[in-house]
C-alpha cells in the first residue's frame, strides 16, 4: 500500500504562509531519525531532510499566504495548504495519513491522527520537510524585512517580533488577524 503522509508548519506564527507538504517515502525506508520537525535541532533537521530528498517517491509543498490567511481562517488555510500539497503528488496513491487535520473532498481513504508525525514516519517525514522550506523561506523574507528577527524566529511571535512590530508597525507579511492586540 502507498501511503502519503502530510503535515504543515507556521500556523501559528504572527508573519509568512502556513506551508503544507504531502509525502510519499520509497518502499522500504526506515529511519529513527525522522522524528517530528519540533524534536530536531535546526542543524540535524537540515540533515535529515536531506536524508528524505534522497528517499522520497514524491513529494508536494503547499503554500497559502497571510492575506489568505486572513480572508478564510488558519484552519481553513492550513487545510487548502494541505490540499496544494496533495494536488502535486503525481504518484498513484492508496491512503493518506494527515497530522490532526481531516481533509475533505478527498475520494482516497485518510486518517487524521492527533500528533500523527508522533506515530508515522511518512507525516513525520512531511513535517520536517515543511519546516525546512518555511525556515528558508523566512530566511529569504528576513533580507527583506531585516526589523523583525526572521532569520531566528521565523515569524513566531518571540518578544524582539513583538517589540518591532509595535515599533515599526506591520508589513505586508505579517498576519493581521493574528497581530490585533499587538498594534
Amino acid at each position: 500500500m502507498i501511503t502519503v503522509g502530510i503535515d504543515e508548519v507556521g500556523r501559528g506564527a504572527l508573519a509568512g504562509p502556513v506551508v503544507a507538504c504531502a509525502v510519499i517515502l520509497k518502499s522500504g525506508f526506515v529511519s529513527n531519525l525522522v522524528v517530528d520537525s519540533k524534536k530536531l535541532l535546526p542543524t540535524k533537521r537540515l540533515l535529515v531532510a536531506k536524508l528524505l530528498m534522497d528517499n522520497l517517491l514524491d513529494y508536494g509543498i503547499g503554500i497559502v499566504c497571510p492575506l489568505i490567511i486572513d480572508k478564510i481562517n488558519i484552519l481553513r488555510a492550513t487545510k487548502q495548504a494541505m490540499h496544494i500539497a496533495l494536488s502535486s503528488i503525481k504518484t498513484h496513491y492508496d491512503y493518506i495519513i494527515v497530522d490532526a487535520v481531516p481533509l475533505k473532498n478527498i475520494k482516497t481513504p485518510s486518517i487524521s491522527p492527533i500528533k500523527g508525525e508522533d506515530k508515522y514516519i511518512e507525516v513525520a517525514a512531511a513535517s520536517i520537510i515543511a519546516k525546512v522550506y518555511r525556515d528558508e523561506l523566512l530566511k529569504k523574507l528576513h533580507k527583506e524585512y531585516p526589523l523583525y528577527g526572521w532569520a531566528d524566529n521565523k515569524g513566531y511571535g518571540t518578544k524582539i517580533h513583538i517589540d518591532s512590530i509595535k515599533k515599526y508597525g506591520v508589513t505586508p507579511l505579517h498576519r493581521k488577524s493574528f497581530i490585533k492586540h499587538y498594534v
